[in-house]
């Protein structure tokens, strides 16, 4: 039988798939044998703030694009999607920690939810997380047919969505 080329990436026991994992900021364990994370960039920063400086190292285990992602369909029990938020306008800290939209983004993250429910198992759960200081988590949504189960709004200002989505069975 022959082998899937990204078989000798995927730790046996991976079930987790990060699709765009950045820095790994809501990680506890950023080299979790559980999970395979993929990005589309490889750099590190080095932020200076006024009570010190902060190295955000972004280091995936793949190279890769959450709107082609390049494993077998029925792949993982989870993916977690945590997408750029904030469209291209600077080279801010934030953009350079997190990425950015550009270009027709609506279509990236429509082919984005697309792409990750691919790659769940029947069953298998998303977890996406969105920040809607600049679009409507609401407007965010409507780019799926899939409909969440449920979520939590969390931040000093309520403004972070984690929603929960199942893939159904069929």
């Amino acid at each position: 039988m022959k082998r899937h080329p990204l078989e000798r990436i995927v730790r046996p026991q991976a079930m987790v798939l990060d699709v765009c994992c950045g820095p790994k900021g809501m990680w506890f364990d950023k080299r979790d044998q559980r999970a395979v994370f993929m990005d589309k960039r490889r750099e590190t920063h080095v932020d200076v703030y006024p009570c010190g400086t902060k190295t955000n190292v972004i280091d995936p285990d793949l190279l890769g694009d959450f709107t082609n992602i390049q494993f077998p369909d029925n792949s993982f029990r989870l993916v977690v999607f945590d997408p750029p938020h904030i469209e291209q306008d600077s080279v801010s800290q934030i953009t350079k920690k997190y990425g950015s939209l550009s270009g027709d983004w609506r279509e990236m993250l429509r082919a984005g939810f697309a792409e990750c429910f691919r790659v769940l198992e029947p069953g298998g759960v998303l977890i996406f997380k969105w920040n809607d200081c600049r679009f409507p988590v609401k407007d965010i949504l409507a780019l799926t047919p899939e409909k969440p189960l449920f979520g939590h709004k969390s931040g000093k200002k309520m403004g972070t969505h984690w929603i929960t989505f199942m893939r159904s069975n069929g």
